[in-house]
């Protein structure tokens, strides 16, 4: 590896797509009681999970810290190596300042060290494209000062859009007022949200039912895509699997070569969007 890449649970990875990515964990409550997600998809049950928020389970998630990214960060600069790390969108959280500060403190304490954060804008395999993307080129001899320059670039073309089943979970963390949640229960109403360019969450627009909420992420995904052959396509659910399988045959429809993976969407932003979340993933021509 040319360079040490990091994410961390926020990037929705499975075991299969880590090869040359660290993960740091992500803490959060469930009920006040503390628990810590690892990142490791492969164990995590989402129908549990899902379950607990379905039953009125309170989540409250925490950023990551600067002592976490100093634990992880100073070991490996130590030992001569770069570092970038994948963080999830400035928009939503203060990690990735978090993350900017260890850097800019990294860099200045050992001479020569690069430290990088890339600024995902997103969310899920929002961020989790970014990061399989900071590996492929770590294995490929890039450094990391040009890899820097690649993953900046590739931002504005990490597309994701995504539905929920609930609008609470959204006003909970304040994503839309109490009133339009309100109404959007009683009339069906799912929005269809995005990361935007500053990387905050916002509506597009809305729709009446679940069946046009899933032709509607297709829509986005017809209007985005760039038209390069065996383009890799993300999707997230929680807990609606069917859905997502829904979601992966109509994709397959538009683009019959696609590489679609489907996983559980993660705990840490799952508390934020709530069971019934469906997601897609992918590289466009713009946001």
């Amino acid at each position: 590896m040319a360079f040490a890449v990091f994410a961390d649970g926020s990037a929705n990875l499975p075991r299969r797509m880590l090869e040359g990515i660290s993960l740091l964990p992500c803490d959060y409550t469930v009920d006040g009681n503390p628990d810590t997600y690892l990142g490791d998809l492969d164990l995590f049950d989402g129908h549990a999970y899902y379950e607990k928020l379905r039953a009125g389970s309170v989540v409250k998630t925490s950023m990551l810290n600067t002592d976490l990214f100093l634990s992880y960060f100073t070991p490996v600069v130590k030992q001569g190596m770069d570092v970038i790390y994948v963080s999830m969108s400035s928009g939503i959280s203060g990690t990735y300042q978090a993350a900017a500060t260890v850097a800019r403190e990294l860099m200045e304490k050992f001479s020569g060290c690069f430290v990088h954060i890339v600024d995902s804008l997103g969310c899920g395999f929002g961020n989790g494209m970014l990061a399989i993307k900071a590996a492929e080129l770590s294995r490929g001899g890039m450094s990391a000062r040009e890899a820097a320059e690649v993953l900046d670039a590739e931002v504005p073309h990490t597309c994701q859009y995504f539905t929920v089943d609930d609008l609470e979970f959204l006003k909970r963390t304040g994503r839309v007022g109490g009133i339009t949640a309100k109404i959007g229960s009683v009339l069906n109403i799912k929005p269809i949200l995005f990361g935007d360019s500053t990387g905050h969450i916002i509506s597009c627009s809305k729709v009446r039912g679940r069946k046009k909420a899933i032709e509607a992420l297709v829509q986005k995904y017809r209007e985005k895509r760039t038209g390069e052959s065996h383009p890799a396509v993300y999707i997230s659910h929680g807990d609606c699997l069917q859905d997502a399988e829904t979601l992966s045959g109509m994709i397959r429809e538009e683009t019959p070569d696609a590489a679609i993976s489907i996983c559980q969407h993660e705990p840490f932003s799952g508390a934020h969007v709530g069971p019934g979340m469906l997601g897609l993933f992918f590289r466009g021509n713009e946001r």
